[in-house]
């Protein structure tokens, strides 16, 4: 077993002091730190101590609950699966409204400490009603636990909501925190990788609507104005055809540059549904790579993880799947495509490429479309290291020429291709220095994401 960390250490100094006055304890850090472990240590800690018989652990998946129950074992020397002989047990949130009244009679036969992972999964507190788990963690667990341990890499909810177990000093939302290792403090101590964020604009879009035999055409300078002022949804670009292309490239041409000096090193692509899952799919297999799909409709989809965990393949796509909690950390570089734009699930799919593994592999890279509420969060990751810089780097300008109304083939065999409803969608050659756009024909369809200088996309070098 390896050394703990010294925020590892630290903050279980620091559970142990606030539990001789209080039985609960709430920890804030950067995803990809190593929170699990420190939770293992804490509760052989209480164990040693005499100060409890058994360890509760609850996650938002069974892919987190899975990984605690291991981590545990490992670190307990004891079994976790709730067994006779069992030192403790792990499920999901999903799950506790299903226990038997003879499963929580264990918070009042036994001294149990109760661990809970993203605890952001669960609102609620006394002032306000919260979802269903919430209210379990506040009504069947909170004042009945022995001891309480509230993990979250990114403690705050989409709907505003209060965490339940959370401590906030004033009526705005300040979290308090008994133990907080940001970003910043994981990148210094060599913990986690420091993020590349690459942000693709798109310099020139035309739009070609027909409605009722009335075709119109609208040219465009940005994606935050072609969003803002075009009938075309967010979901309708990240399935372009020659922005899914691009993003790939972008994504395995830097993973192509990472592979000699970090040779097990791969890459992860959130897509937003299944169908558009094996459309990344198939424009990988055009490219002539290899990538595995995992979505919540995968047979055995927990194995295909832990297998490309532990293998050599370079490129997995998931949906749903890879999120939060996973570890892997060979994984380095991510291409965000998903429809999803909350800054939860965004920091949370950043950290499953800050995870490090060794001494060389110091940076983690994420390519997305510079869509605002995306472009603002990814600022505001810089933001938080305030001893970095932001810098704007350049790419060199890459044209992709294809047929905007083909449907790429799927090679999924349940799945149909979608006749789509949605506007033709034309990415054209930048106009500049005195070139002209080349409108589109029957024959010919131009396009170009234009990432080069004079532009708007940047790359958020935290270092």
């Amino acid at each position: 077993m390896t050394k703990l960390r010294t925020w590892q250490s630290l903050c279980i100094d620091t559970a142990l002091n606030i539990y001789s006055r209080s039985p609960h304890f709430f920890c804030q850090a950067t995803p990809g730190a190593g929170k699990s472990r420190m939770a293992a240590e804490t509760a052989k800690r209480l164990l040693s101590q005499g100060a409890i018989d058994f360890v509760l652990c609850f996650g938002p998946s069974c892919q987190i609950v899975s990984g605690l129950a291991k981590t545990f074992a490992k670190i307990l020397e004891r079994p976790f699966d709730g067994r006779i002989g069992a030192i403790g047990a792990a499920i999901t949130y999903q799950a506790m409204e299903y226990q038997s009244e003879s499963f929580w009679r264990l918070l009042d036969d036994y001294r149990v400490f109760a661990v809970f992972d993203e605890i952001h999964h669960c609102s609620g507190n006394e002032y306000s009603a919260g979802n269903s788990w919430g209210q379990i963690v506040l009504q069947r667990i909170q004042d009945r636990a022995s001891y309480t341990l509230a993990l979250s890499g990114t403690p705050w909810r989409s709907d505003e909501q209060a965490i339940a177990l959370a401590r906030y000093s004033n009526s705005e939302g300040q979290l308090i925190c008994d133990y907080r290792y940001g970003l910043e403090e994981s990148i210094k101590d060599g913990v986690c990788r420091s993020p590349r964020i690459a942000l693709m604009e798109v310099n020139s879009i035309r739009v070609e609507t027909a409605i009722e035999s009335n075709p119109s055409v609208s040219d465009y300078s940005s994606i935050a104005e072609m969003l803002s002022d075009s009938p075309v949804t967010f979901e309708d670009l990240i399935s372009h055809e020659g922005v899914v292309e691009e993003i790939l490239s972008l994504g395995r041409e830097k993973l192509n540059r990472l592979i000699p000096e970090d040779p097990s090193a791969a890459g992860l692509v959130i897509a937003s549904n299944i169908l558009h899952a094996y459309q990344v799919a198939s424009t990988f297999q055009n490219m002539g790579e290899e990538c595995l799909v995992v979505t919540n409709r995968t047979p055995d989809a927990q194995s295909i993880i832990e297998n490309f965990r532990r293998g050599s393949g370079r490129w997995i796509v998931a949906v749903g799947m890879i999120s939060e909690g996973t570890d892997i950390p060979r994984l380095r570089v991510c291409c965000y495509l998903s429809r999803i734009r909350t800054e939860l699930h965004y920091r949370q799919v950043l950290g499953r490429i800050l995870r490090r593994k060794g001494v060389i592999d110091d940076h983690a890279w994420l390519y997305v479309l510079a869509e605002p509420s995306l472009l603002h969060f990814s600022h505001r990751i810089a933001s938080d290291l305030p001893d970095d810089c932001a810098v704007v780097d350049l790419i060199p300008a890459i044209k992709i020429r294809a047929n905007t109304h083909s449907q790429p083939e799927l090679s999924h065999p349940t799945l149909e291709n979608p006749i789509s409803n949605s506007p033709t969608i034309y990415i054209e050659e930048n106009v500049r220095n005195g070139l002209s756009i080349v409108p589109p024909t029957e024959t010919t369809c131009p396009y170009q994401i234009d990432l080069s200088a004079g532009f708007r996309t940047e790359i958020l070098s935290i270092y």
